[in-house]
């Protein structure tokens, strides 16, 4: 049963009394010598916002921006275009459920608002050997789907305790939804020339995840873009994925996706180019000026085990399948397999590239 405190006012002050919503029984202000209805407005939808965003602060996200739920026209073109050049390579996922991707109405029927969250996961940390082949930093820890998921659906039993019965869906990662688009839609950040969400206060080292739900709120309003005429990443990328004025990403020759997404043997064009990263890569965002403003996470399940940063680069290159199972337990990392992640290696010693 929910109960909700209410203050009337009526001709000799105050009144309090209690809005029941599971009983639908109304309370009523007295006015003059009759009762009239209260508005079934309230707690509107700028208190229910303010209650989302403290709560989704108190489970460790470091931003929450909402949009509302609607065709994403303009995103939808891009996406489009995107995928008719086959950027997305050997991703046939991206091609999916295309409606479901850009009208996140067809993915939660119902749904009236995207509640869009950042998680930090920036680690000062490093691997200690220089030339041991690298890690992406979101990859350090405990797999960041598993950390958020539980934390997003804690925020969904809060609003259905504090609010009532709802309707929503969680992601992270995990379905067709375009999460920098809906993150940038809220007001977030913008769209990076590297096509990553930046912060103007915190960088682009963030997990993005999703409640969608049929809850009416408060919605917020997109940010200008504060890139400029910077193009350091597009001129770090050793693959040249990043297109030259920036915005559009060539999947099919970013890093990230040999490493972890291509399934087979690594074209040979690109031998000596990964600048010693086996798993993923944090090249465009180590060269953003934006991610001056990173400061390390405090989260626990992100914390990198010893034994990987310590790893030097003959202990890599050696790397036993039981020792993999034993290191990657619960990681990201399991997404490329052993097998994935020894080709990889192996295509970096073929390279002959030492990490600058």
């Amino acid at each position: 049963m929910a109960l909700w405190p209410v203050t009337f006012i009526n001709g000799e002050g105050f009144l309090p009394c209690f809005w029941n919503f599971d009983q639908a029984c109304l309370p009523f202000v007295r006015s003059g010598t009759f009762w009239g209805p209260f508005n079934e407005s309230m707690p509107n939808a700028t208190e229910h916002t303010r209650w989302i965003r403290e709560e989704a602060q108190r489970l460790g996200f470091s931003y929450v921006g909402i949009s509302r739920a609607e065709f994403m026209e303009e995103e939808a073109r891009r996406l489009e275009a995107w995928l008719n050049k086959g950027m997305h390579g050997q991703m046939g996922y991206m091609a999916n459920h295309f409606d479901k991707r850009t009208d996140p109405r067809k993915l939660a029927p119902g749904a009236r608002s995207v509640i869009s969250l950042m998680y930090n996961y920036y680690s000062e940390d490093g691997q200690q050997d220089p030339e041991a082949p690298r890690i992406a930093k979101y990859a350090y820890g405990k797999d960041y789907h598993f950390v958020l998921k539980h934390k997003l659906k804690s925020l969904l039993h809060f609003i259905e305790e504090r609010i009532g019965q709802v309707h929503g869906r969680v992601f992270v990662d995990s379905a067709p939804v375009l999460e920098r688009d809906w993150a940038r839609r809220s007001g977030l950040g913008w769209m990076g020339k590297n096509t990553l969400l930046i912060h103007p206060r915190a960088g682009s080292y963030y997990f993005l995840a999703e409640l969608i739900c049929d809850l009416e709120l408060a919605y917020d309003a997109p940010i200008k873009d504060y890139c400029g005429a910077c193009r350091r990443c597009i001129d770090a990328c050793p693959t040249e994925a990043i297109s030259p004025e920036g915005y559009i990403l060539d999947g099919s020759k970013c890093i990230s996706y040999f490493t972890i997404e291509l399934k087979e043997a690594i074209p040979e064009e690109y031998k000596g180019k990964f600048e010693n990263w086996m798993f993923g890569c944090d090249i465009c965002q180590e060269v953003c000026p934006w991610n001056r403003f990173s400061r390390p996470h405090s989260e626990p399940e992100f914390e990198p085990k010893p034994a990987l940063l310590a790893k030097t680069r003959q202990e890599w290159e050696e790397i036993t399948e039981e020792v993999f199972r034993e290191l990657f337990r619960k990681s990201a990392v399991k997404r490329t397999k052993y097998e994935g992640l020894k080709r990889n290696i192996a295509f970096l010693k073929k390279g002959g590239h030492e990490h600058e």
